[in-house]
């Protein structure tokens, strides 16, 4: 077994369930086709890595869906909240005897392996690494061992979570990866010509 596993937080891609702020600018039916984009785009830059991935669904395991279970382990995000549900991906990844462990979303178009790479191997001299993302939250977040209390007391969706992450982590080190944009809303894909097609 790799001592790396890559944990990738998805949504399950339902009409009217994902991307939902970008929606009520653009419609649901060119939402889902750009979440479904990016997901295409998140197992691009997955797929031949030599560390473990893991995908986590948000609502239940699609078996014949682009996540070929040779290449990625399957699971249901469990936990009332997302900081719940990473704390317990991160819980049980440590109980199966990784020693790092990176969790990603699967909406960034800036992400690429580079980033996963760095995050991995900026894990061998940190306790910690974290990738912000240009709203406030982070788009990335690796570990050396679980840490409950940096999934706790989080308004998640704000733009105080990096920040208060970050207070949460004094005293252990931290390697910060560039800010990336992620994408939630019309204004981050408007100057993006690859989406015009989704919409226009």
């Amino acid at each position: 077994m790799a001592k790396n596993l890559l944990l990738i937080f998805t949504r399950n891609p339902k009409l009217g369930r994902v991307k939902t702020r970008l929606a009520k600018s653009i419609g649901t039916v060119p939402a889902l086709h750009i979440y479904q984009f990016l997901l295409e785009h998140t197992k691009s830059i997955t797929q031949a890595s030599t560390f473990d991935k893991a995908v986590y669904y948000s609502e239940e395991i699609e078996e014949n869906d682009i996540w070929e279970p040779t290449s990625y382990q399957k699971y249901v995000q469990i936990g009332t909240h997302l900081g719940a549900r990473m704390d317990i991906a991160f819980k049980n990844a440590f109980a199966k005897g990784y020693s790092k462990v990176v969790v990603i979303g699967s909406d960034l178009l800036d992400l690429q392996e580079i980033h996963l790479t760095e995050a991995f191997e900026q894990l061998n001299s940190h306790d910690t690494v974290i990738g912000p993302a240009k709203d406030g939250g982070y788009y990335l977040l690796g570990c050396k061992n679980h840490i409950p209390n940096i999934f706790r007391n989080k308004n998640w969706g704000s733009t105080s979570v990096y920040e208060e992450t970050l207070k949460d982590l004094e005293g252990l080190s931290v390697h910060l990866l560039e800010p990336l944009n992620d994408i939630d809303v019309f204004e981050d894909i408007k100057d993006i010509k690859l989406f015009d097609k989704f919409y226009k």
